[in-house]
């Protein structure tokens, strides 16, 4: 495995790697402090790439709180052993500055609902002109074919389509599932900053959307109906979400009853550490199956 730092670099060791017969380059995008949530975003590319990149970039204008991004975890050493034994065949690691060089004066900006809703409401549109800026920028870096991104984050990855699709960069942007530990908390980066006590307490979360699950199994439909179920849950572990919401999957809007695709999803501080959630509800099919 090989470790870049400039986009020169990278865009050579490519470009090696396809005239020695890698057909199919997969890009990993993370910021580091990777769990098993990224390793299967590597499992999934490395079953289609001949060549799979993974950049490692704590992105600073996606953040909104700089106390946020003072305390997000950077172990590039670890992480790159952990990638390394993934199968990651390039790391690119760069500095700020080789992304954001002086004179630096260019946002993508992914305008309508998808960035007024949601994420954007607790950390203003600024976090998504980051997303989509840093995104396209590793994108046309590595001249990627495909892009993994994690459930989890469904807001982000339906901007990160739509920039795609917009600005017609020739990347496919594939979802892959939602990892969880056995105690169903989803993996995240932030999770090592809860204390036993708020651990917990955060697993109210995922329990959460189990019974939303539950009573759509039993044929409640109605979002205020299941935003209750949710709520009930979540107020008995003292969490207050920022938002609990039923927006429809491709568009973002709000709706009042689960008919096509809904996303529920959830964003909750427990203690100082902010986390997601969410869960795709569809009807379920004649016969009790989804």
């Amino acid at each position: 495995m090989k470790i870049v730092r400039t986009v020169q670099e990278l865009r050579e060791n490519v470009r090696a790697a396809r005239a020695g017969g890698a057909e199919h380059v997969g890009l990993v995008p993370t910021m580091g402090a990777l769990h098993e949530g990224h390793i299967s975003l590597v499992a999934a590319a490395r079953r289609r790439s001949g060549l799979t990149v993974m950049s490692i970039f704590v992105n600073p204008t996606q953040f909104t709180e700089a106390s946020d991004l003072d305390a997000y975890p950077r172990q590039e050493a670890a992480d790159a052993a952990l990638a390394e034994a993934a199968g990651v065949d390039i790391v690119f690691a760069p500095e700020a500055s080789e992304l954001y060089p002086e004179g630096f004066a260019t946002t993508v900006h992914v305008g309508g609902p998808l960035t007024q809703t949601l994420e954007a409401a607790g950390r203003g549109p600024a976090h998504f002109d980051g997303v989509a800026t840093v995104v396209s920028k590793l994108l046309l870096a590595v001249g990627a074919d495909a892009a993994y991104f994690g459930q989890k984050d469904a807001q982000q990855l339906l901007v990160v389509r739509r920039m795609v699709a917009d600005l017609g960069i020739p990347a496919e942007i594939v979802a892959c599932p939602t990892v969880r530990d056995a105690d169903g908390l989803a993996k995240s980066s932030r999770n090592v900053r809860l204390r036993d006590d708020e651990r917990a307490r955060a697993l109210a979360i995922p329990r959460s959307l189990e019974a939303v699950e539950a009573a759509l199994a039993l044929g409640e439909t109605r979002s205020e109906a299941l935003h209750a179920r949710a709520a009930t849950v979540l107020a008995a572990a003292g969490i207050e979400p920022e938002y609990l919401a039923f927006v429809d999957a491709s568009s973002l809007a709000p709706v009042t009853e689960v008919a096509s695709p809904v996303l529920c999803a959830i964003a909750a501080r427990v203690g100082t550490v902010r986390l997601i959630d969410n869960t795709l509800l569809t009807l379920p099919r004649a016969g009790g199956e989804n």
